[in-house]
């Protein structure tokens, strides 16, 4: 006799900006990288356990573009490798978002993908009803000063929001389908209150923010900023110029001394003159760590009382500091 099959139905995944709509006070999201190639997934989860306290609604797994290096065989001839030091995000995402029960923002780049490797991985996260997605260039391979596109893939982020864009109206890069079904997709892109970093000036900047918003992303999460005044600035001159998504600050604690000169190099972002005092101060790593844990609880204190609809934390793999904050702030 044939058993009747029941389906387990996990909770509805929602969109970034429905769950912004119906909230009542600022969220909380978080950024993680994924585990390295050769590390347990459990150790990640592990380390999330203590932050998942706080319910944030969204964790976002970031990409990391492959590495390119070029070695000599025995014979005289160079080979190229293809190394990926962190797994995609597709798989890493899915088991989160079912194991922990909490929504995820997979990052897609252009750097390293085709146009149809790209509607392959969205498809994917089409099944897996992951509905978020966080659209990206991505920052050139190690060892490029540029960005260098993909052979046929995108050059700007403008254009693979396009690409997803498209797929939510059911267009996709086979133009011979029959009857094709949408994807829905909610789609975030990146903003920069101090401007990114190839841009020739603040104005350039925000028309190529707008240009994003326009091509049909939904809302936008910051850079890293460690002056409020800096975030309240930015997004006056987004709503200036006709830019109405939500606007989601990022947080990132600074934890060690040497932070000083790496983060405004790597990230082109500048650190206040009362940070920099604290942390020049500082006589060790430990100090300077909480010194940045200090000074992140009170730009969250200060952005929540402005009312920002959510704040986005880069861990940037470390949790403890997060836990601290979150303590002060939710």
């Amino acid at each position: 006799m044939r058993q009747k099959i029941v389906l387990n139905h996990l909770p509805k995944s929602y969109k970034l900006t429905e769950k912004l709509a119906s909230a009542e006070t600022t969220l909380l999201s978080l950024e993680i990288m994924p585990p390295r190639v050769g590390q347990q997934f459990d150790a990640l989860l592990q380390q999330l356990m203590p932050i998942l306290e706080f319910q944030p609604s969204f964790i976002n797994v970031t990409y990391h573009q492959q590495e390119k290096i070029y070695r000599e065989k025995p014979d005289g001839t160079i080979e190229k490798i293809v190394l990926r030091k962190r797994p995609g995000t597709v798989g890493i995402s899915a088991a989160l978002k079912y194991k922990t029960g909490v929504e995820v923002v997979p990052h897609l780049i252009c750097g390293g993908f085709t146009k149809e490797e790209t509607e392959s991985a969205l498809f994917d996260l089409h099944y897996l009803d992951i509905k978020n997605v966080m659209l990206l260039r991505g920052d050139p391979p190690p060892g490029n000063k540029h960005f260098i596109p993909e052979p046929n893939g995108h050059k700007y982020a403008v254009d693979l929001v396009r690409q997803v864009a498209n797929m939510n109206r059911g267009i996709y890069l086979d133009h011979s389908l029959l009857d094709p079904q949408p994807t829905d997709f909610c789609i975030g892109v990146a903003g920069y209150p101090e401007k990114h970093y190839e841009a020739p000036n603040m104005t350039v900047d925000l028309q190529n923010l707008k240009a994003k918003v326009d091509a049909g992303a939904h809302y936008i999460v910051t850079q890293m900023f460690f002056d409020n005044r800096y975030f309240f600035e930015f997004e006056k001159k987004c709503r200036d110029i006709g830019i109405r998504v939500p606007i989601i600050p990022g947080i990132k604690p600074i934890s060690r001394k040497k932070q000083l000169k790496t983060i405004p190099k790597t990230f082109h972002v500048s650190l206040p003159e009362e940070l920099t005092t604290e942390l020049l101060k500082a006589k060790d790593d430990s100090h300077a760590y909480e010194i940045g844990i200090e000074w992140a609880i009170h730009q969250s204190k200060e952005l929540k009382r402005a009312g920002v609809p959510m704040l986005h934390y880069y861990t940037m793999g470390r949790m403890q500091n997060i836990f601290r904050i979150l303590s002060e702030v939710f």
